[in-house]
């Protein structure tokens, strides 16, 4: 009986830890969405917003992390539960990264709106738009255990990298015929970049989740831009 009431309480534990992922998740995808709308709008109190809530997505990378640790040296995990705490050991630090993200893109709009830039003329947007809905399939992937929307994910790559060739041919055009915002314009590249890494680590987080099902890790794509 005791082996049994542990064994609940060992998988009531892994359950609230995916809750919580999916939670920190939720917010990190929340500040991606918050800190392009601010970039789009050169919005500076939006952007100042995006930097004070990474604080909190930080508290959760920590208390998930720790929890994580705390189960595998006092638990004796077999085989699948290992993956699977493993795994969120894996995608809580890409969540942390995206988090990261979405302040690094608020810093280049204010960046932007100091120099007295301008984006509309670049669809950020766009490729944001892909760029979160693969980090919401990932994470879909990871609670439904899909193998069929992690290869989705990885095709969703595709989209990305050719919106991020577009959209950096455009900043590239203004540069050579604006030369005198080259400053601001180098920082709409630097924003680019950014939102082409959160696609990456949705990738990341859907090949974990392969991992978790099959036991192989398998890439998903090459990566390259």
């Amino acid at each position: 009986m005791e082996t049994s009431q542990a064994r609940q309480a060992y998988s009531h534990d892994i359950e609230d830890l995916e809750h919580d992922l999916l939670e920190m998740a939720s917010r990190a995808e929340s500040m991606i969405g918050a800190s392009v709308d601010s970039l789009c709008r050169l919005d500076v109190q939006h952007a100042r917003d995006v930097l004070d809530a990474d604080e909190e997505i930080d508290k959760r990378d920590l208390d998930i992390e720790t929890r994580c640790l705390r189960l595998l040296a006092l638990q004796n995990p077999i085989a699948g539960d290992f993956r699977v705490i493993g795994t969120i050991l894996k995608i809580i630090t890409d969540i942390e990264r995206v988090g990261d993200l979405a302040v690094d893109i608020a810093k280049c709009g204010l960046k932007i709106e100091k120099e007295m830039g301008g984006t509309s003329f670049i669809d950020f947007p766009r490729i944001a738009t892909v760029a979160r809905a693969m980090f919401r399939e990932a994470l879909e992937a990871f609670v439904k255990r899909d193998m069929a929307l992690v290869a989705h994910v990885g095709r969703l790559e595709d989209q990305v990298d050719d919106l991020y060739r577009e959209i950096r041919e455009q900043i590239h055009e203004r540069m050579r015929h604006t030369p005198e915002e080259v400053v601001a314009s180098s920082w709409l590249l630097l924003a680019l970049h950014h939102i082409e890494r959160t696609a990456d680590h949705a990738v990341n987080i859907a090949e974990r989740v392969g991992f978790m099902v099959t036991g192989r890790l398998e890439r998903l794509s090459d990566r390259s831009v």
